[in-house]
């Protein structure tokens, strides 16, 4: 009964969180021409297409077509959210071996808006012919090289914090504790820095006191963060009972209020309130460090019941607020849904002055979109990129949120944003979660990278490959049936260690569960290495570090005996590779990752 009620609850939310429908706007995006230079490569199992980049594209949008003149239709790799992806190139693998295809790529300026097509050009998919295709990546390792960037270290998401003082358990272990323990490990293990999450202003932080306000739990939850390490990323919101113009809109289990104020001065004096009561308790010095996000999502109706006009009144209240106590604190917005309102904010702001710090939104089922195009265009070029909500769906309790093919989505998100974002922050933590109700059972498709009981997801697996990158980024090459697009590389360097981050992994969500015919062979070529090196190769893939697989035939709540049994089955493996004339040479399913290490032999 209890699954049969978040099926139901799931298939209202997908019905309510559409974007809203098209609301009047003071400004027009330009025309942008396609890109000129485009070509479609068939492979085995795939279409590889890429073209030339355009100046003032947030990203693109692939069409295809079958016949001479049949229709042109997006490419849909069943992501349930933006279908542009922010550059090239791009692997098609929904598609039929040796069906003749005709494709063209328009540019993107936002998420709602697209350009005329380009020209289309022709690829036909292979049929499979037994063999595994071969592809090649060669690294510079002597290169001088450049540091790596780390989208992932910035930011993680979270459940509401107030969640942290939670004594409720769910499946037998207690809310708070886990919670705490998923944080720490982000901290610990991957680096992370701060944490985004909903919900400061909800009723269960009691901000209003009887003779006023009151940030007694604001200030445990604060406390207890900064005690891991961790500092908050503040979304102001959602609305208090006593400044919600209507109390009855809310959002989520929790019932989050999401009306616009009674009195915009009386928010305002709230927020004021908050933010020198933050930086009267923890130093100014502290509390720069920190940033203020406005709102969450107002471009879906599910999340503010007012107009867009509203919200950029409340942005421009909010932000007057928080540079009131100092104007160098930092706020910014929109904190949108599917890369949307960034221009109309930014479009808002300069028209009337209103500060603008960084832009923070949110996208999933693809690496995030260049939003930079946006700021450029408005004169807000310096400001920061915050990605403060991403993952592989949006959609609660989706069996793919345990899989493997997550973690390696995750590793190519990552390496899309280095270099483009300041920050691409996972959604979310842990599975101690409650948006829509809390965990059911151990594996139910929950949105955090570690399950209630603390066993380490896909993702997290692939945050900790990632997190053994070294702190210099080498040149290298892919190339070969899918080389560049469905295999990709990252490889870095150490002062004694050569680390080498390889994956194969299609957008299609609909091979989440693998694909046969994606499969390659790959061969690492690493000039200039020394031959006494061992190389190890630190493997995830469908069944190892897999613990939707490892878990089979358990319960839905397993004992604490057999929850270790599962963390031990459910590691990522090791093992040595051969390295013979500066090559090795492994196999990747699609989806896998493996890093190979190559080091002097330590005894």
């Amino acid at each position: 009964m209890q699954q049969d009620a978040q099926k139901s609850a799931q298939t209202d939310w997908d019905e309510r969180i559409a974007l809203r429908s098209d609301e009047e706007r003071e400004f027009a995006f330009p025309e942008l021409d396609p890109p000129k230079e485009i070509t479609a490569v068939g492979g085995i199992g795939q279409v590889t297409i890429d073209w030339s980049p355009v100046e003032g594209a947030a990203g693109y949008l692939i069409l295809r077509g079958t016949g001479d003149r049949g229709p042109l239709e997006p490419v849909d790799h069943h992501s349930a959210d933006v279908l542009s992806v922010p550059g090239p190139p791009y692997v098609d693998t929904t598609i039929t071996p040796g069906t003749p295809y005709r494709y063209a790529v328009a540019s993107v300026p936002e998420v709602t808006v697209s350009g005329r097509p380009s020209h289309t050009i022709g690829a036909v998919p292979l049929v499979a012919d037994g063999a595994v295709p071969v592809v090649e990546v060669n690294v510079d390792t002597v290169a001088e090289g450049t540091e790596l960037l780390r989208p992932w270290v910035p930011m993680v998401g979270s459940e509401r914090l107030s969640q942290l003082l939670c004594t409720d358990r769910t499946g037998g272990h207690e809310i708070g504790v886990e919670l705490e323990q998923a944080l720490r490990r982000m901290h610990d293990e991957i680096g992370v820095r701060t944490v985004r999450a909903h919900a400061i202003f909800h009723d269960d932080t009691h901000v209003f006191g009887p003779s006023g306000y009151d940030f007694s739990v604001v200030d445990a939850i604060y406390d207890k963060l900064l005690g891991i390490g961790l500092r908050p990323v503040v979304e102001l919101g959602f609305m208090p009972r006593e400044l919600a113009s209507d109390p009855t809109k809310t959002v989520f289990e929790y019932g989050a209020i999401i009306s616009p104020p009674t009195s915009y001065d009386a928010w305002h004096d709230l927020v004021r309130a908050l933010v020198q009561h933050l930086v009267d308790r923890y130093t100014l010095d502290e509390v720069l460090t920190w940033d203020f996000e406005v709102w969450n999502e107002a471009n879906l109706e599910v999340f503010w019941s007012g107009t867009k006009a509203e919200w950029l009144q409340l942005y421009d209240v909010t932000a007057a607020a928080v540079k009131s106590v100092d104007p160098r604190l930092q706020v910014g917005g929109p904190s949108s849904a599917a890369a949307g309102w960034v221009d109309d904010l930014l479009v808002h702001a300069q028209r009337y002055g209103t500060p603008v710090d960084f832009v923070s939104t949110h996208t999933y089922g693809s690496p995030p979109l260049d939003v930079q195009a946006s700021l450029d265009r408005h004169g807000f070029s310096d400001a920061r990129i915050l990605w403060t909500e991403w993952g592989v769906t949006p959609r609660h309790f989706n069996p793919i949120n345990d899989s493997v093919f997550s973690g390696v989505f995750l590793l190519r998100g990552m390496r899309s944003a280095a270099g483009r974002v300041e920050a691409l922050a996972y959604w979310v933590a842990s599975d101690h979660f409650e948006e829509l109700g809390r965990p059911p059972k151990l594996l139910h498709g929950g949105f955090g990278l570690q399950t209630v009981g603390g066993l380490a997801k896909p993702r997290f697996h692939a945050m900790s490959l990632l997190s053994r990158l070294g702190p210099v980024e080498l040149p290298v090459s892919v190339s070969g049936d899918g080389g560049g697009s469905l295999v990709e590389a990252w490889a870095s360097r150490d002062r004694d260690r050569i680390a080498v981050l390889l994956w194969n992994l299609t957008l299609d969500q609909t091979k989440a569960e693998g694909a046969p015919e994606l499969s390659r062979t790959v061969h690492v070529q690493l000039p200039g290495v020394d031959p006494s090196w061992q190389a190890t190769a630190t493997t995830l893939a469908i069944g190892v570090g897999d613990v939707a697989t490892a878990a089979a035939g358990l319960g839905d709540w397993p004992t604490d005996d057999e929850l270790a049994e599962l963390a031990a089955r459910s590691r990522m493996v090791s093992t040595p590779l051969e390295l013979r004339d500066e090559v090795v040479e492994l196999t990747l399913p699609m989806p896998s990752a493996v890093l190979v290490e190559v080091a002097p032999h330590r005894g």
